[in-house]
This record gives structure tokens, sequence and C-alpha cells, in this order.
């Protein structure tokens, strides 16, 4: 992973998914888951074909998680209802890696996923009492929003997911926006990067150049399917700023891939030192944001914020 370098710092070089760069124009540049199996991912769901019994039982785990459930020896509150996602039921794999990749093929992205199997039971009401006994705390977990139920004769197999991308996200410019009121509420108060205090800054402005710059990136990262600075025709950030017509006296920019909305992705710079203190640069004045989402790469979702005072 590159990064380039505001004069008098040194470089940082993170692993991981995020990455920034920032750099000062000098002076004179020009413009420029009976038997019960139990599977789980870190990302991503799974599922097989409906048959009767599939909606009864979705409707008993919501009336389940929607009444306060004593669960392990701990009284639980309730929490939201699970929505139907037909997918989660259609596709089934040997793994729990060929199921998540089989369903990020399908298009569908999950930052959390179990499978409980089952093999006995007859009709959803009998399932339930399983899944009450033997795993009342996923049931009753708020980690998940989404569930598909699959059944074949006396096979069942209930999938409970949490997409990726948060329902809210919107378009990419509504995020980016989104991403400048929680840089500009960071800037507002004073903080510590690492082993640097930054004092309160000014509010920075939304520049559609930046806008631009960022949803390029985004997108060149989402379809190559890397995080990093220099893209892949060997541009840095602030060729990519020039191409969209901003002319650049100090320009910076953080990415990160993974997050699943705005929220996520600015905390998890400002946890950062180093992109953190491309957040409370007080020489930056502006900023453009985007996200761009690919099913078949590494990440799904990937992230660029370009920062910039003009000349």
């Amino acid at each position: 992973m590159d990064s380039k370098k505001t004069p008098g710092r040194r470089p940082f070089h993170l692993p991981g998914a995020l990455a920034l760069a920032a750099a000062r124009r000098p002076a004179g540049w020009g413009p420029p888951c009976a038997r019960v199996l139990l599977l789980a991912a870190a990302l991503h769901a799974c599922g097989a074909a409906a048959q009767p019994g599939g909606e009864e039982l979705v409707r008993r785990i919501n009336d389940y998680r929607e009444a306060p459930q004593r669960c392990e020896g701990r009284q639980r509150e309730a929490v939201g209802p699970l929505t139907a996602a037909p997918l989660l039921s259609q596709v089934d794999a040997d793994s729990a890696a060929q199921l998540q990749a089989a369903l990020k093929q399908r298009g569908y992205l999950a930052s959390q996923l179990q499978v409980v199997r089952l093999s006995g039971p007859a009709d959803a009401a009998s399932v339930m009492a399983m899944l009450e006994e033997r795993h009342c705390r996923l049931l009753s977990s708020p980690a998940f929003s989404e569930v598909g139920v699959a059944r074949s004769g006396r096979s069942w197999r209930v999938v409970f997911a949490q997409p990726l991308l948060a329902a809210e996200i919107g378009e990419w410019e509504q995020a980016g926006r989104r991403v400048l009121e929680l840089v500009n509420a960071a800037r507002a108060k004073p903080r510590r990067c690492g082993g640097e205090s930054f004092a309160a800054a000014k509010p920075l402005a939304w520049n559609a150049r930046l806008g631009a710059a960022a949803l390029a990136h985004s997108r060149d990262m989402a379809q190559k399917s890397y995080l990093g600075h220099r893209g892949s025709d060997g541009s840095q950030v602030g060729v990519r700023a020039e191409r969209q017509g901003y002319r650049w006296g100090r320009i910076g920019e953080n990415v990160a891939s993974g997050q699943g909305d705005a929220e996520k992705a600015v905390s998890g710079w400002l946890a950062s030192p180093p992109h953190c203190r491309n957040i409370m640069e007080p020489g930056f004045t502006e900023m453009g944001a985007a996200y761009a989402v690919n099913p078949r790469s590494d990440q799904s979702i990937y992230w660029t914020q370009v920062f910039g005072a003009p000349l």
C-alpha cells in the first residue's frame, strides 16, 4: 500500500482496509449453521428452495423476536422482526465458503451470516421448538435483519443474515455528503490522532469536482478489486483531482473497503491515526467522497474521501 506525505511528516504505510494519501503542492506547480450444523461466515449469506412451512417458520421466529424472552438464564429484550429475503432460501452449497461465493455471484452481500441446518422436524412448530431450545441467542440477536427458510422433506435450513449495505446508504453523492457531515462533526471538537493533538478545525465544504474524483477512484478500485492510492492507470490523487478540473494547492485522500455505510467508514478512519490526521488537517477546506460496489470484488464496497484546498 502506498501513500503520499505532507511535507515535514513521515509517510504512513498501513495494512488492512484503510489507506490514505496527502500532499501539498509546491509553489510554482501548475494545475494538474435431530442433527444440527451451525455454520458461520464473516461475510455473505446462504439459502435453497422454499416448501410449505417456510412462511410459518418466519412468522414464528418474528413472534419470538418481538417479545421479551428468557434465554440461557438471562432475560433478553425484544428485537425487531426479520425480513424474509427470497435469495437466502434459494441458494445452497456444501460449505460456508462455497455458499458465500454463490450468494455473492447472485449479488447478495452480507456483513454477517449464520446458517442452521436441522434434520427430523416434520413441521414449522417443531423446528421452532428446536431453535428455541438450542439457538435462543441467535433467534434474539439484533445483529440480523433478514432471514431465509428452505425445506426438503424433514430437512430444514434457516439462514440469518445482515446485508452489507445499509438500506439507507443512498446513492454515492448522498453517502458522500453524509461522510462530510460526520467529518465536520469530528472536526468541530479537539481530537487526538495517535500521538498528535489537533484543535477543533473549521468545517469543510462539499466540492463536486472532488466528489467526482472520489467516485472515479472508488469505481476503479471496485472494478479492479484492489485498495490503494495508486490507480490502475498509475495515477495518484492529485492527478485524479486535476482530471476533474480541480486546481489544488493542497490535496489528500483516505480510502477504505468493506464498510456498509458512511458511519462505519468514517469511524474506521478516525480510529486510524494517519487517516484521522487527514480528517483533522486545518489546511484542508473542501472535500468530496463516494463509494462504489462490485459484488465480484474482494471487499464488495470501496470508499474514497478526497480533501483539498484550492489554489
